[in-house]
């Protein structure tokens, strides 16, 4: 009966973690809304894509969470 409580937490807590996707897709169409509204039209973007990098990169490491969650148990 103890592994069902486990398991079930376990699957809670995976789609908990996967709010952590929605919020890096959130962030990554903020900052390419914003440099495509207030950069000039031949500036350089590699700052965009920077940032695009890291906010994926949370996304990612939600994705992996979950994963962990989901599998280790």
């Amino acid at each position: 009966m103890t592994g069902d409580i486990a398991t079930m937490g376990a699957m809670i807590g995976a789609g908990l973690a996967t709010f952590g996707m929605g919020g890096a897709a959130i962030g990554v169409s903020i900052i390419v809304g914003n440099v495509l509204k207030h950069m000039p039209k031949k500036a350089d973007n590699s700052t965009m894509f920077v940032g695009i990098a890291f906010a994926e990169a949370l996304g990612i490491f939600a994705f992996l969470v979950a994963l962990l969650l989901m599998f280790a148990v």
